[in-house]
């Protein structure tokens, strides 16, 4: 972790430097103790939802400089990443809070409320105030990003909706109305979205300029695996989604014990990774539902800068790292029936007592942050 003001040097992610990752930086009492609120993930907290408060959700400024917290305790953190100290808390009690992001600006965030109302706000640290109001979903919002380009963003929500915004004015720019809950994501250059829609297992890839006309691919995440597991097979419930830095391959994040890597232009499947335990369920013991659902998943799986990498959390606290440079090569006549490429992680890390809810690469030093329920630890070589 940058410690001096000298210029960083370039370091290159391998297999040796990510198995070597070790805990830098524990950051115990990031969550206040107590029952989970009302307005946590899973409302009441009943049979595998019980547990201990979380942190939800992990964000990185775009420099790298600060990542950002919030917690099922009704609280934001923000820690210093080149000093390793806790900057502030800050406190959301009456509207609650989830889904932080931060904008270009690493003085102003948006987040999701998931009490009061289902506004989403912008609010700026620096003045602890609230900036803006952007009204418009009719139940919580369950999935927000903000464009790597500019100053719009996406939300999609419980309301079966995905709405585009700009932080500069208050008014939804743009509405797609969905069959069931969607989850979204922008890829890289910022002219395309992706809306995963669960039940249907479909992705639809739209154009952003031409957002209110038919997406230009859906793509069916079938796994044909699953088959050889029960029958028929269990649903996959998707969680997140994400672009790799040169816009071919799309992660999908999952609550079961699989995620999945797409080719993002044919839309085939290329490779599924295991060795973990998902996050469907809050703690371990409970057995799952027949029917698969969110959990706490959707913020445990993420790409390293340079794509080379996939990190993850598991149930069981682990970290774990797969090596996605061998990837099969993208071709028009891939058989969609065809197994997936079976990756294994290349690292399993040790991580921290209950689940490794969050597990995000830092976008310009070679560190991660894994978050889960009683502290945040910032990993870095030693």
């Amino acid at each position: 972790m940058p410690t001096t003001n000298e210029p960083p040097s370039t370091l290159a992610l391998t297999n040796a430097f990510m198995t070597k990752l070790k805990p830098a930086k524990i950051f115990k009492g990031s969550v206040e103790p107590g029952p989970l609120p009302s307005s946590s993930s899973f409302g009441a907290a009943r049979g595998p939802m019980q547990g201990p408060r979380h942190i939800t959700g992990v964000s990185f400024d775009d420099r790298g400089e600060f990542v950002l917290t919030a917690a099922d305790d009704e609280t934001f953190r923000l820690y210093n990443c080149k000093t390793g100290k806790h900057s502030k808390t800050l406190y959301s009690k009456k509207y609650g809070i989830d889904l932080p992001r931060f904008t270009h600006k690493n003085s102003t965030i948006l987040h999701a409320s998931n009490k009061e109302d289902d506004t989403i706000r912008y609010h700026s640290l620096h003045d602890n105030k609230y900036l803006q109001y952007f009204k418009g979903h009719k139940d919580r919002v369950i999935s927000l990003e903000v464009s790597p380009v500019d100053d719009g963003f996406i939300s999609g929500s419980v309301d079966r909706t995905v709405r585009l915004w700009d932080l500069r004015s208050p008014h939804c720019r743009g509405l797609l109305t969905l069959p069931q809950t969607p989850v979204v994501a922008y890829d890289s250059s910022g002219l395309v979205i992706a809306v995963a829609v669960n039940h249907y297992s479909r992705i639809l890839l739209y154009d952003l300029a031409n957002f209110d006309k038919a997406p230009f691919l859906v793509i069916t995440l079938d796994d044909p695996t699953l088959k050889l597991i029960s029958f028929p097979p269990r649903p996959i419930y998707m969680t997140s989604l994400s672009f790799s830095s040169n816009g071919k391959y799309l992660l999908v994040g999952c609550s079961g014990d699989a995620h999945y890597i797409l080719d993002s232009f044919e839309g085939h499947l290329l490779a599924k990774l295991e060795g973990f335990i998902g996050l469907e369920r809050r703690m371990m013991g409970p057995p799952v539902d027949l029917q698969p659902s969110k959990g706490c998943s959707g913020e445990e799986v993420s790409w390293t800068p340079d794509s080379k990498y996939i990190v993850g959390g598991s149930l069981d606290g682990k970290v774990l790292v797969w090596d996605v440079q061998n990837l099969p090569a993208r071709a028009e006549d891939m058989d969609p029936k065809r197994s997936p490429l079976k990756l294994n992680p290349v690292a399993t890390l040790d991580g921290h007592p209950g689940p490794s809810r969050c597990v995000r690469f830092n976008p310009r030093f070679a560190m991660l942050c894994t978050a889960g329920a009683e502290l945040v630890s910032v990993l870095g070589l030693r």
